[in-house]
């Protein structure tokens, strides 16, 4: 593996078993199939697709919140899947994340330096003085000021409480930031100010973001690289100028068709979808977007398209693209 890369995933697999009624057999839901990408130190790589494409589950598996049923997790050259608990306890410490919620990831009861100093105090070996001079600095960080340290979570706005988070999430120095949907539950008008704060913090503490969103205008001015995922699968993944200048595959294309345009005079060009996801439980046999796929052949519906570099930084995995 590259010296460059900071986390990469080989063929990841996440099988979840689904409930059952009095009458009926649990059965396997495909959360995610062989995905595999890499992801450069520096980067800000974008996660994108609709509900329950596998977004969150990718995030969740790379920090040990769901098992991984098959393949392999690297990250700094560590196999995270073959490790014991309390090794990767110890790696776990450079990868933190910020929720999509701001209001229900804050603990209502604590104050904000209880909430921000507590991945410190579980860490350990810090004095009350170092604490409270790093919490206060945390917050003069992400555009909050000394006065704050006392109030608690009910005190902010949802921008505020954010910044709150990312001020914890940031409080043991990661490598790697996990944003899952960091601006969705917020207003529109706080959105440019919380993403400008991610990208100051990324270039002023060399870290790197895993950046999971729908909105694809985001993606498009925060990301260099992305992938993007459809029921379990990557469908197209690379450099993030390539793929809005060129896209190959047909979901990739309906996505970036949906992405709104300032220009009042633009043509309307969006490409819409027809049918409904497939269910996780009974994917399809080949290609996964088939059924919804203006281009299908009877070949998609049999035949599982292998991911294809068809220009440098640039894959696909569609059977029209060969």
């Amino acid at each position: 593996m590259s010296s460059d890369v900071l986390l990469s995933a080989d063929n990841l697999t996440v099988n979840f078993r689904s409930k059952a009624g009095p009458l009926l057999r649990r059965k396997k839901v495909e959360a995610l199939t062989d995905v595999s990408l890499s992801i450069n130190k520096g980067d800000a790589y974008g996660i994108v697709g609709e509900s329950g494409c596998g977004k969150s589950t990718f995030a969740n598996a790379i920090l040990g919140l769901v098992p991984v049923t098959s393949g392999s997790i690297r990250f700094m050259g560590l196999d995270l899947t073959g490790m014991r608990r309390s090794e990767f306890r110890a790696a776990r410490l450079d990868m933190q994340m910020i929720f999509q919620d701001p209001f229900s990831s804050l603990n209502p009861g604590f104050s904000v330096y209880q909430i921000i100093s507590e991945p410190m105090r579980i860490r350990g070996g810090f004095t009350k003085q170092e604490l409270e001079k790093r919490v206060i600095e945390l917050l003069e960080m992400v555009g909050l000021s000394e006065r704050d340290i006392n109030r608690y979570p009910s005190d902010f706005s949802g921008g505020q409480r954010q910044r709150i988070g990312i001020a914890r999430s940031i409080s043991l120095n990661p490598k790697l930031l996990i944003c899952d949907e960091p601006v969705s539950a917020l207003d529109v008008s706080v959105h440019a100010q919380i993403i400008n704060l991610l990208m100051d913090l990324r270039d002023k503490l060399d870290m790197t973001y895993i950046f999971i969103s729908h909105n694809l205008a985001v993606i498009k001015s925060v990301c260099n690289a992305f992938a993007c995922m459809y029921l379990g699968n990557i469908m197209e993944r690379g450099d993030t100028e390539k793929i809005f200048a060129g896209p190959a595959h047909p979901y990739t294309k309906a996505l970036i068709s949906a992405v709104l345009t300032a220009d009042p005079d633009a043509a309307d060009t969006r490409i819409i979808l027809k049918g409904d996801i497939p269910s996780p439980i009974d994917p399809p046999a080949g290609c996964r977007f088939s059924g919804r796929c203006p281009d299908a052949s009877p070949e998609c519906v049999k035949v599982k398209p292998d991911m294809k570099e068809i220009s440098e930084n640039h894959f696909v995995a569609c059977l029209n693209n060969r």
